[in-house]
């Protein structure tokens, strides 16, 4: 199912991987797999990128296809949906039918009321949006896609053809998934836990758990998470977090979680007006001249002199590359 501004790469990455599991040289087809694209009405539906598709078949009865996906994309493709489409997914629920949001497919699934007490996977980038819009739902944004039970969600992107390698070698075998992911220049299956890749301003690691770490100080700026909690996210004991982010990033977690949030109180500093004493607020630092010192100890200069200009741009440098060391 194609939601309005739909994502071409959620859509062809996951149909794709599909058809190359039974790939035959140059005569992959529909074998170990087959789909059809579902609608209300026979109607071309334009992707993000203004290409248009055509639905193959109306909404038939759910029950005669093992899992039921949502293609999301722009967010404004999420927000009406009709009543005929909200029946169907509903229907499909109700004869055990797995639902399958791609990108922002779980959108679309939380406002038929279908995610309740259900794991969300939302990609990073609209992490805030979806919390916004159903608080009461467990989103996760540090995970390349989400099993609870009969509900799958991804972050969309290139995360959906691992998903849909996981569905293949549940189906097909780990031999088929490996070969659609191979043919794909996928060098192998990533597992639903594997961490999204960060914003740019997180720094790049090779360990999962110190990504996903970094992700949790990401997502809770303002009120900034105990490291002890931190590490029991994790799966961590502090002591060998404190360790694992010493190897990976060359700081100890505190320093790095304090650098990070000042990084963001630059680039607000740089980029709103809003007071220097609600930007040290909403960066986690409750001691306005706390945050004045430690500002000035990382950037060289005063917040207040970045407000009024009077940095000079080589003195600034890039504030989301500052050094490690």
């Amino acid at each position: 199912m194609l939601m309005p501004g739909f994502t071409m790469v959620a859509f062809s990455g996951f149909v794709d991987a599909l058809r190359l599991a039974a790939d035959e040289g140059d005569r992959s087809r529909p074998l170990h797999c087959r789909w059809s694209v579902l609608a209300e009405e026979l109607r071309p539906v334009a992707a993000s990128n203004g290409i248009e598709l055509m639905p193959t078949e109306r909404f038939p009865d759910p029950g005669s296809f093992d899992y039921i996906v949502v293609v999301g994309g722009l967010l404004p493709g999420t927000r009406r949906l009709s009543p005929a489409l909200q029946d169907f997914l509903r229907l499909a629920a109700a004869r055990a039918v797995p639902l399958v949001g791609l990108c922002t497919g779980s959108f679309v699934l939380a406002r038929a009321g279908l995610m309740q007490g259900r794991r969300v996977c939302v990609s990073w980038f609209h992490h805030q949006d979806f919390l916004r819009e159903f608080p009461g739902l467990r989103a996760e944004s540090h995970e390349m896609f989400v099993v609870d039970r009969d509900r799958l969600t991804c972050a969309g992107g290139t995360s959906v053809v691992h998903l849909a390698a996981w569905l293949i070698e549940r189906h097909c075998g780990r031999a088929a998934a490996s070969k659609a992911l191979r043919i794909l220049l996928e060098e192998g299956a990533l597992p639903a836990r594997t961490p999204q890749p960060q914003p740019s301003f997180a720094e790049r690691t090779d360990d999962p758990r110190v990504r996903q770490a970094i992700w949790l100080m990401e997502q809770n700026l303002a009120s900034p998470m105990p490291l002890q909690e931190v590490a029991r996210s994790v799966s961590m004991s502090l002591r060998h977090l404190e360790r694992c982010f010493r190897q990976a990033i060359g700081m100890g977690p505190h320093e790095f979680s304090v650098r990070l949030r000042l990084r963001h109180a630059h680039w607000m500093t740089q980029h709103t007006r809003l007071p220097l004493s609600q930007i040290a607020l909403e960066c986690g630092f409750g001691d306005s001249a706390g945050f004045s010192r430690r500002f000035r100890e990382v950037f060289g200069y005063p917040a207040s002199a970045l407000r009024r200009g009077k940095v000079d741009a080589l003195a600034m440098s890039d504030p989301l590359a500052l050094p490690l060391s």
